[in-house]
């Protein structure tokens, strides 16, 4: 979870799909509360006018990591904004079962459209074949399945993207010092998971431009309890760093406690998705963390818009296409102190 460098976006009835990337096949981890407050609703454009009622069926994991309890909370705010949407999420839950189940209770009920991001994409693979074949266009949320013929279209981050972003700030920051042979750490969320190793090749080939490596790298698992136990570790066997990319916000409040702890600053530290905690800390001028990537949960915003979209046989008022696109890759930026202000709204409670 990280965000990137430039800000692009996509117009989906003249709502800006943020270039940004967060947490994809990641697991439920830490202990987090409350989710992001909505962004502004964008002006309305011809698409964002009242037309055919439409029924939006929602299923995505339990609510406990910060970035997923966003992803739920981004999703109910978007349908709210249109009079011609009725929302209708199930139960989250991270039993693949019993997830595969409540989609399944969203086809019978008929559902206009369904916006799904699924546990494990190969896992719910078949029920979202079902739900296509009903004729229900699913909209894949980030976790992508792996048959296209599952889903209408898919929307998510970019986790190679971010390790990007993230390598790309390391590496001015510390050619711009001239710092030679810097010692480089990461730490990653968990690190058999391809989005993982998305992430850190991303790094590493941003990193190998400025002809720099990571010096040593490990993973917390996304919690807060491991993101400091690893830190920690870290810290004892680096007696000095020069940075260090956290790839998880939520797993970094336990990272950042672990360095105030050890009473460490002479590296800049980078995390990963855009929490408000990070933004906060950066704004602050005082913290090591200097700048986060963004892998941000308002893609649930646009994954509720762009199923409006398709269900009522619109395309992308910015287009010259009459359908949605079949993909949207969004881009991951990078958050500093210099535009942090922008970011706020948007950032996610860990």
């Amino acid at each position: 979870m990280s965000e990137n460098v430039a800000r692009r976006g996509f117009l989906v009835g003249g709502a800006v799909l943020l270039a940004t990337g967060c947490t994809s096949n990641e697991p439920a981890a830490s202990t987090s509360n409350s989710a992001s407050a909505p962004a502004p609703a964008p002006a309305a454009s011809g698409n964002d006018q009242p037309g055919d009622k439409v029924t939006i069926g929602f299923s995505a994991p339990a609510a406990d990591h910060g970035w997923i309890a966003a992803i739920a909370k981004n999703a109910e705010s978007a349908a709210k904004q249109y009079s011609d949407v009725e929302f209708k999420p199930v139960e989250p839950t991270n039993d693949i079962n019993q997830q595969i189940s409540a989609v399944e209770s969203l086809i019978a009920a008929k559902v206009s459209a369904l916006v799904i991001l699924p546990n494990d994409g190969q896992q719910l693979n078949q029920v979202a074949l079902q739900a296509t074949a009903a004729g229900i266009p699913v909209i894949n949320l980030d976790r992508v399945f792996p048959d296209k013929l599952a889903y209408r279209t898919w929307i998510g981050g970019d986790n190679y993207g971010m390790g990007v972003a993230a390598g790309q700030y390391i590496g001015k920051q510390l050619k711009d010092k001239g710092v030679a042979n810097p010692v480089i750490v990461e730490i990653q969320g968990i690190a058999t998971l391809p989005l993982t190793q998305d992430r850190s090749k991303g790094f590493a080939d941003a990193l190998k431009t400025f002809g720099f490596s990571v010096t040593a790298k490990q993973d917390a698992k996304f919690t807060v309890e491991t993101g400091n136990q690893v830190a920690t570790s870290l810290l004892q066997a680096h007696k000095k760093i020069d940075a260090l990319w956290n790839h998880d916000d939520d797993q970094g409040v336990g990272v950042l406690a672990a360095i105030k702890e050890a009473n460490r600053n002479e590296f800049i530290m980078v995390g990963g998705a855009g929490s408000l905690n990070a933004m906060k800390e950066i704004q602050s001028g005082t913290s090591v963390l200097k700048a986060t990537v963004t892998y941000s949960p308002t893609m649930a915003s646009s994954a509720i818009k762009l199923a409006r979209l398709i269900a009522q046989g619109k395309g992308m008022s910015d287009l010259v296409e009459n359908q949605v696109p079949q993909s949207i890759t969004l881009a991951s930026e990078t958050i500093t102190k210099d535009n942090v202000e922008k970011y706020l709204a948007l950032g996610f409670e860990s």
